[in-house]
């Protein structure tokens, strides 16, 4: 399908509206039994280092009569951009800067999970591609350990496929799958794909939102060619992953995650604040993806910053993020993805307490 003309009115004047074909959130039952609560156990969390952003979830497990675990309680879920991977695509190194502010941020986190009652021992802390590209990645890791009180693990992108899909799929019902779950982050993007019996292969490819903006991006708009460039190169890191793994061709259902997915479906419904129980399940058609990307393609970061949905420090970076989403749809074929919230922070819950029943329930979380 040729893509349509750039359309050069803002979205910033069109009215709030709800999802797309008129449903709320298309939200999927997970057809699971809760276990009859006992009492809960003491509170876990997980931080996610990210290229962009640095997240945490704080979750209090709920054990059954018959000891085993319930779908987690949301006792906080927060996300701040700090931008890691500032110029560690160029210069293959983490700023100083932006440990800096990595390190705020973890602080703050740190006191969130005090306050909380979260133990020694029940945090999990990962990093990934930043942090996997960069030669000095111990200057974060060490002070990260220092405030968190754990070692942050580095995941390679394989080890990040896996989590994201456990965490975006646990609330699924089995019989809509096989599932593909993308996770396109700052740095990289990860297909993770599953088959009859669960989670079955993953894959990550360098491209993401900052890594297509400081590659490929100077002018403000992008110009046309620029914008081609970082879709040919996302084109053909996806072209390699369908050679190498097949199977991603075979998926029922397409599970798009992270910021760039979650932005662009806030843009489409044209969110004032930022709403999790309307974005998660949130059906994103391509028609829709390729109309917000032409929109925030051909503004100025200046007008680009009044779009519904759009924060104001994702601005700078989305239309790196959405040439890789319109590369996915199309060499996918894709005519839509559901769009999801939950995502490596519950596959990281899950892995500690070895409950694949479900990732923390959505809509008890403080923060955004």
């Amino acid at each position: 399908m040729p893509p349509r003309p750039l359309r050069l009115a803002s979205r910033r004047w069109r009215r709030p509206r709800g999802p797309l074909g008129g449903g709320a959130t298309g939200r999927v039952g997970s057809g699971l039994t809760a276990s009859v609560p006992v009492a809960p156990a003491a509170p876990l969390a997980a931080i996610d280092c990210g290229t962009n952003s640095i997240r945490l979830l704080v979750a209090q497990p709920v054990v059954g009569a018959d000891g085993t675990a319930g779908p987690s309680r949301t006792l906080s879920r927060l996300m701040r951009i700090t931008r890691l991977g500032q110029g560690v695509d160029g210069g293959g190194r983490l700023a100083p800067e932006a440990i800096e502010r990595t390190i705020a941020v973890l602080r703050e986190y740190r006191a969130e999970m005090d306050r909380l009652g979260v133990p020694e021992g029940r945090v999990r802390i990962t990093a990934t591609s930043a942090a996997r590209d960069a030669a000095n990645r111990d200057e974060l890791l060490g002070p990260a350990e220092a405030v968190v009180g754990a070692r942050p693990e580095l995941l390679t992108g394989d080890e990040e496929g896996r989590l994201s899909y456990l965490g975006a799929t646990a609330e699924l019902d089995p019989a809509d799958g096989p599932f593909l779950v993308v996770d396109l982050g700052g740095g990289s993007t990860e297909f993770a794909v599953g088959g009859p019996d669960g989670f079955a292969v993953a894959r990550s490819v360098d491209i993401g939102c900052v890594r297509m903006t400081e590659r490929y991006f100077t002018a403000d708009p992008p110009a046309p060619e620029e914008l081609h460039a970082a879709i040919t190169v996302s084109t053909e890191h996806i072209n390699d992953v369908v050679r190498e793994v097949p199977l991603v061709l075979a998926a029922k259902q397409v599970i798009g995650l992270a910021g760039t997915v979650s932005t662009v479906a806030a843009v489409e419904l044209g969110l004032a604040a930022y709403d999790r129980d309307a974005v998660h399940h949130f059906t994103l058609t391509r028609a829709a993806v390729e109309d917000v990307f032409r929109t925030l393609a051909t503004e100025s970061r200046a007008d680009r910053i009044h779009n519904p949905g759009l924060e104001d420090a994702r601005a700078d970076v989305i239309v790196g993020g959405c040439c890789v989403l319109v590369a996915v749809f199309r060499v996918l074929g894709l005519d839509e993805l559901l769009v999801s919230e939950s995502d490596i922070l519950d596959g990281l819950v899950a892995s500690q307490i070895g409950d694949a029943s479900g990732p923390a329930r959505p809509g008890e979380a403080s923060g955004a």
